[in-house]
């Protein structure tokens, strides 16, 4: 089942376009996951010392992505200053995580990939925050 199905299921109008809020949960989601991953794979790594900080940035954007999917996934009654609130805390993070799992993509796939899903997860927040605005 995806997200765009299960919000065509709601009782309450949704108050943006549908599809860009599914593809923001979606990669709001993707990247909960990634970051996730990301993060415990730094941890493992022989040069831990040098991915620690990568790691803390990663576990903050799996923590505000998965925050964000909960919050604007909530169509009863949503209070739009806290969604914007929110998914900009998303976008700051991903951000952040995105830039130093760049430093380190060089040498570690797996911070390769974090970056290209936080990316992503930027791009979708951007275009709900927009339709948010």
């Amino acid at each position: 089942m995806s997200v765009e199905a299960i919000l065509r299921t709601h009782p309450r109008p949704v108050a943006v376009d549908l599809a860009v809020l599914a593809r923001c949960i979606d990669e709001c989601g993707a990247c909960e996951a990634t970051c996730t991953v990301c993060a415990d794979a730094d941890l493992a790594e022989d040069d831990v010392s040098e991915l620690r900080h990568c790691a803390r940035l990663c576990l903050d954007c799996a923590d505000a992505c998965g925050a964000t999917l909960r919050v604007v996934g909530r169509q009863t009654e949503p209070d739009p200053a806290s969604q914007r609130a929110t998914v900009e805390a998303s976008l700051a993070a991903c951000g952040a995580s995105a830039d130093e799992c760049h430093r380190h993509a060089h040498h570690h796939e797996h911070c390769r990939l974090c970056e290209e899903q936080c990316r992503r997860c930027i791009r979708a927040c951007e275009e709900l925050l927009a339709a948010l605005s």
